[in-house]
Order: C-alpha cells, then sequence, then structure tokens
C-alpha cells in the first residue's frame, strides 16, 4: 500500500482503511465548514505565470527553518489525534521526518509522549505546545522540550475554546481535545456560583482560554528555546508577537476546525508577511494537499508550510512508508512545477509569479483530487442505491 504513484491514490487507500467516524474527524471542520472551504478556496483562486527561456536543468528545493535545512519547505503540523490511526503515530512521523529532511511539529495531546518519541528517534523537532494546564503545568512542559533537545516550541494560540465539530458531533465522537461539558454550563458556573468544587472544576476547564501575552512573556523567561506563535491570523496580531520576542509567525485557523467563517488561511499571508518586514520568518498551514500549493505560499512570502490532513492521509495509507512516499511525491510535484515556472531556487519565486483568478470548482476540500471526488461520489450513489 505505499507504492501508490500519485497523492489521489495514497488517498483512496487511506478512505478504504480509516474507520467513517475517524475520517471524518480528519476531514471535517467547525459548525459549517466555511473556513475549511475557504483554506481549499483561497488556493483554488490563485494562479501561476511562468517565466520561460531559463536555465531549469538543476532545481533546488531545500531551505531552512531557524537555522534548521530542509530537504523541501514542508513541515508536519502538530495533529494530537494521530492515535486514532496509528498507536506509535509520532514515532512514524519523526523518522519519516529523518528519513525526508524535514521536521516534526509534536503536538502535547499526541502520543506516544515526548521523551518516548525521543529516545526511538534521533531527530530534532518542535514542540506544539498546547497550554492546557496550570502554571507548574507550563513550567513541566517548558523543560520537558528543553531536556528533549526541541528546536523550539511552537504555542498554539488558536484554540482557548474546542469548536463545534458538528460532523464528531452527529457521530458521537470524541477526541481527546474534546469536553464532556459544554462551555455554556461552564460559564453558568463562573456567572452564577456553585459549590467550591464546582466553581474550581469550571475554572480548570477554562485553563487553556486564559492564554495572554504574558504567558509567551512567562516561556521565554522560563526557556531559551525559539519561540514560534501558532494562529496568527492578522497584521496586529503579528506585529505584536515580533514585539513579544517571536522567532517564527505561523499562520493558521487550524483547518478550519475552530472558528467558523474565518479567511483562508493563505489569503492572509501578504498582509502578515508585510507587517513583519522580515524580522521573523512566516510558515503556514490550511488545505495544502499539492507541490503547487507548496509553491503559492512560498510566492506569497512564507518561509515553508505545515502539512496536517495530509499527514493524516499518507499516515493511514502506509504508517511511516506511506508519509515518505507522500513526501517523494510532493518533492516530484514541487521539482516539476519549479521548472514549469521558470526558477531554480525558492528564492526566486515571488508575487510576480501568482495572480488572482477565479475558481473553477465550487469550495472543496477534495478540489485538488478529482479522481477521489468522482470515486468517493460513485461510492456514495451505490451505498445510497443498496439501502433504497
Amino acid at each position: 500500500m505505499t507504492e501508490f504513484a500519485t497523492l489521489q491514490e495514497m488517498l483512496l487507500i487511506a478512505h478504504a482503511r480509516m474507520e467513517p467516524a475517524v475520517w471524518d474527524f480528519v476531514n471535517g471542520g467547525t459548525e459549517s465548514e466555511v473556513t475549511l472551504r475557504r483554506n481549499r478556496h483561497g488556493l483554488d483562486r490563485l494562479a501561476f505565470r511562468s517565466r520561460v527561456l531559463n536555465d531549469v536543468a538543476r532545481i533546488d528545493t531545500s531551505t531552512t527553518f531557524l537555522g534548521h535545512k530542509l530537504a523541501l519547505p514542508v513541515m508536519m503540523a502538530p495533529v494530537g489525534s494521530l492515535a486514532l490511526i496509528d498507536p506509535a503515530a509520532a514515532v512514524s512521523v519523526a523518522a519519516a521526518c529523518k528519513a525526508c529532511g524535514s521536521l516534526l511539529i509534536y503536538s502535547t495531546f499526541a502520543d506516544p509522549p515526548l521523551e518516548i518519541v525521543r529516545s526511538k528517534v534521533d531527530h530534532p523537532l518542535i514542540l506544539g505546545l498546547y497550554v492546557r494546564g496550570d502554571q507548574a503545568w507550563l513550567d513541566a512542559a517548558i523543560d520537558a522540550a528543553v531536556a528533549a533537545g526541541c528546536l523550539a516550541i511552537a504555542v498554539v494560540t488558536e484554540a482557548p475554546y474546542y469548536s463545534r465539530r458538528e460532523r464528531d458531533l452527529i457521530n458521537r465522537f470524541r477526541s481527546r481535545g474534546s469536553k464532556s461539558t459544554t462551555y455554556a454550563a461552564t460559564q453558568k458556573v463562573l456567572r452564577e456560583g456553585a459549590s467550591a468544587e464546582a466553581v474550581a472544576a469550571a475554572e480548570a476547564r477554562m485553563v487553556t482560554a486564559r492564554l495572554t501575552w504574558k504567558t509567551i512573556e512567562r516561556i521565554r523567561r522560563r526557556s531559551s528555546l525559539p519561540i514560534i506563535l501558532k494562529g496568527i491570523s492578522t497584521a496586529a496580531d503579528a506585529r505584536l508577537a515580533v514585539e513579544h520576542g517571536a522567532s517564527a509567525i505561523y499562520i493558521s485557523n487550524h483547518g478550519g476546525r475552530q472558528l467558523d467563517c474565518a479567511p483562508g488561511s493563505i489569503e492572509v499571508v501578504p498582509e502578515i508577511v508585510d507587517a513583519v518586514s522580515g524580522r521573523t520568518a512566516v510558515i503556514m498551514d490550511g488545505g495544502i494537499y499539492r507541490g503547487t500549493d507548496v509553491l503559492k505560499a512560498i510566492a506569497l512570502g512564507a518561509r515553508a508550510v505545515c502539512i496536517g490532513r495530509l499527514q493524516c492521509w499518507a499516515l493511514a495509507a502506509g504508517g511511516e512508508a506511506g508519509l515518505v512516499r507522500m513526501m517523494e511525491i510532493l518533492e516530484e510535484e514541487i521539482i516539476i512545477a519549479m521548472g514549469l515556472l521558470g526558477v531554480t531556487k525558492l528564492a526566486d519565486l515571488s508575487r510576480h509569479h501568482v495572480v488572482a483568478t477565479d475558481a473553477l470548482d465550487p469550495p472543496h476540500i477534495f478540489n485538488p483530487f478529482p479522481v477521489v471526488k468522482e470515486r468517493l461520489a460513485a461510492l456514495a450513489s451505490r451505498a445510497g442505491a443498496e439501502r433504497d
């Protein structure tokens, strides 16, 4: 199952192997899923402008991030529920990153624990920090990142609340980050009071919502590791991030899984790149499924991209080997696209290489995969006919 020749085959294999509720969990967004679709639509609306008669016989796809060389401008986004696909998922992803010259941003929700991943795979990683405990918990998490030799700490800022992911609610599916008590009930306790025990429990449930710029300052005081701020989506916050010493800004709307009705990630890249004016690196995620998607982000000023769903699909299709194969295909797609664009290195790409245009299809997560759309539609039609 790791001998797929295209990303479309990989996705079809992943669909066949994943439980339906897990498939929905990975591919769904929050509420109306507008942000999810905008992530893809923003990329679909960008067309390339190629230059010709350039010598493109030798192509360099590499870049650097925080001083670490990447073979491709592609890293693995923090995915806390990878263990739903593979109990040893984080080890598999870290090993694939080592083989491919990439980096894993390891989620504090992930399994196995950080120290086990580092003991099994001798390759640096970045801690994707979800602040979900008190100051003692935070200090311990920072110290663990230092002890594990992490390159940096990526603080997840876009998830102070766990959103209403309605596919999961309909499926009665619970992930590790989901809450058993509604926020409305929690806010009522905080607003009206109750027993001391109930108030304490409500306060504990809201610890993630207390993340502020002072938290970032505490992290900086505790460790000299570079800090990446994940979840930045406005120029105003980008400028504040620079002021607070962020070594990188990570544009992300959590794959359309947090705030509904937000803009697509690619749409805010130019605004944020302009706001930081080269003072810090900018990376992004959100709807990146193809080599051409990667190059669109680079052309708009991102240093690199991160992949979440693509990571999950590859893991489901073939574990560590599936992830390596996915990166090999991305590399091939990137090399070909760079050659056809008339550039030999990523630094040659600029906004002159992209232009806004009309998308050909309505927004859909599988727009980059026409064969997948056709076959999944056929499967759904056949299943419906059998039910009838």
